[in-house]
């Protein structure tokens, strides 16, 4: 049976999603928040995100924000497409709204740091904010190595749906998975939202090694594979840890392995690494991609404040981090961004 799909949030991951949907003969509705305006209106005119070059496929409806709850209506699910700073925008004005027999699905990806070191989920923070409100409503959530546009052009994509209610994942699973986006399930929401959170912060890292080229080789050097690699061993070594301390299940830790992979070989994490390892400073990056949504910078910030609350409570040793805290040093104290290459080699002997 066919399903009523309806994506809040005209973003880029957002807007690519009404392509499986909708291609699996779906109704989908698409709806922009108050920022998404201009790109809503495109839409109507050409049937086009003004950032995609493909059509949307036909039959996908468009509404502006002010619409919402007349496009929810009658809903399967909904599929929330805000980034990591719209969460507190999605909270009030959408899940503090919405029927409690529409399930949620979302596709924001970050973390939140307590203050006593614990890192949760969106989907987590949203469950325990609603619950104070008397709400109690959990949400899903989708992760794993898809970028949007690579998504619209029909490659084939592997990720995971999470959440507390099984039945309403299987039911998402399929009215969305089609013969390009696979689709596999897991209820561990705090290991797999963390996965594919923390890819963002140590995609930076290794995205410094591709500038750090640049600056030392001149721009025509090309790329050089052994420094990237080193990197994304020691983000791996690092992740890993990190998510044993977050009790994330061995697939979850997989997946978020794959979203690093495909999150060092494009998009906006990838190019502030790489004017980081040409040697800009934070401000100056910050300056050139002005107006680009930066998650990677808030999600490392958060990982590193939350580590070292833990090391001062005497839980961790932050040293078991070297990439991380050289990643904060960067950004907030000014570093080079040449990383601390002895620090990621071991001596296993006897």
């Amino acid at each position: 049976m066919k399903k009523r799909i309806v994506i809040i949030g005209a973003g880029m991951m957002g807007s690519a999603l009404a392509f499986p949907a909708r291609e699996n003969g779906n109704e989908v509705r698409l709806v922009g928040t108050p920022l998404d305006k201009d790109i809503i209106g495109a839409c109507r005119k050409t049937n086009r995100h003004p950032k995609f070059v493909s059509d949307f496929p036909e039959g996908v409806e468009y509404y502006q924000f002010d619409q919402w709850k007349e496009a929810v209506s009658g809903a399967d699910f909904i599929i929330g497409g805000v980034s990591s700073f719209g969460v507190e925008w999605f909270l009030e004005a959408v899940l503090s709204e919405l029927d409690l027999s529409v399930p949620v699905l979302s596709v924001t990806k970050g973390l939140i740091n307590l203050d006593d070191g614990t890192l949760i989920s969106y989907p987590e923070y949203w469950k325990r904010a609603l619950a104070k409100k008397g709400i109690h409503r959990t949400v899903n959530a989708i992760g794993g190595p898809c970028t949007s546009y690579e998504l619209v052009y029909h490659d084939h994509s592997e990720v995971a749906f999470c959440g507390e209610d099984t039945a309403s994942l299987k039911m998402m699973k399929e009215a969305m998975q089609t013969s390009y986006y696979h689709i596999s399930l897991t209820n561990d929401v705090n290991g797999l939202e963390s996965a594919v959170a923390l890819k963002n912060g140590y995609a930076l890292a290794i995205a410094m090694t591709v500038g750090l080229v640049n600056r030392e080789k001149g721009p025509d050097a090309g790329l050089h594979f052994n420094s990237q690699a080193g990197a994304f061993y020691q983000a791996t070594k690092e992740m890993r840890k990190l998510l044993a301390i977050q009790k994330a299940e061995e697939d979850c830790v997989n997946i978020g392995i794959g979203d690093l992979y495909v999150t060092v070989y494009g998009g906006r994490t990838r190019k502030i690494g790489i004017l980081l390892g040409e040697g800009k400073t934070y401000d100056e990056a910050m300056e050139i991609l002005s107006g680009v949504t930066l998650e990677s910078i808030v999600v490392a910030r958060r990982v590193y404040k939350a580590l070292c609350r833990k090391a001062e409570m005497g839980q961790i040793d932050v040293s078991r981090f070297p990439m991380l805290t050289h990643v904060a040093d960067v950004l907030d104290h000014g570093k080079d961004a040449a990383l601390p290459w002895d620090s990621f080699t071991f001596d296993n002997t006897l």
